[in-house]
């Protein structure tokens, strides 16, 4: 889910040469670069390439896996996101594999804003500021879901899928696994 300009196809067919892949991205622009790379890297017949989201992608066999990384996010709803996810778990045989990564953080921790200038300053090119710093924490609580990890395995659980378990975790970003129930 989100493909974008398809890193993660890239990386994956390196890696696995008898994977096929299904790239799902909603902007175009993005999955024509996603194609072109593809078919650069030699891959693109092992791709199918859909311009929408999830509920679009037309039925067929279920998969075996799938990624969702960094797209979950902007479901600001919990009872929307779990429904995002149970809409993946129906996609995937039982026992499929889920990888996917937000950014994820208890907000009300202690050391929240510091967390965040360190977040700001290895993540943006610009000098911090606390201006700066005041429009990501706004970021963060309006437009971005940035729950606390044990928030986001709920909503995975609720979602379809057995205990989710991070498997990486770079700054904010935080990965899980998790297979359908």
């Amino acid at each position: 889910m989100g493909a974008g300009t398809g890193s993660e196809i890239l990386h994956l067919a390196d890696r696995f040469p008898g994977w096929r892949f299904t790239a799902v991205e909603p902007a175009a622009a993005m999955l024509d670069v996603c194609r072109r790379r593809a078919g650069e890297a030699g891959i693109a017949e092992r791709c199918e390439f859909h311009e929408g989201y999830l509920d679009s992608l037309p039925a067929g066999a279920p998969y075996q896996a799938a990624t969702c990384f960094l797209v979950s996010q902007f479901i600001l709803e919990p009872t929307a996101r779990s429904a995002f996810f149970e809409k993946i778990a129906e996609r995937l045989v039982p026992g499929g594999v889920l990888a996917s990564s937000d950014l994820s953080t208890e907000q009300d921790a202690p050391g929240y804003d510091e967390l965040l200038r360190v977040w700001q300053r290895a993540t943006s090119p610009a000098s911090v500021t606390d201006e700066g710093l005041r429009r990501m924490k706004a970021t963060y609580t309006e437009d971005v879901a940035v729950l606390p990890p044990a928030q986001v395995a709920g909503i995975l659980k609720a979602g379809g899928f057995e205990a989710p378990r991070t498997f990486f975790q770079a700054g904010l970003i935080r990965a899980w696994f998790a297979r359908r129930r």
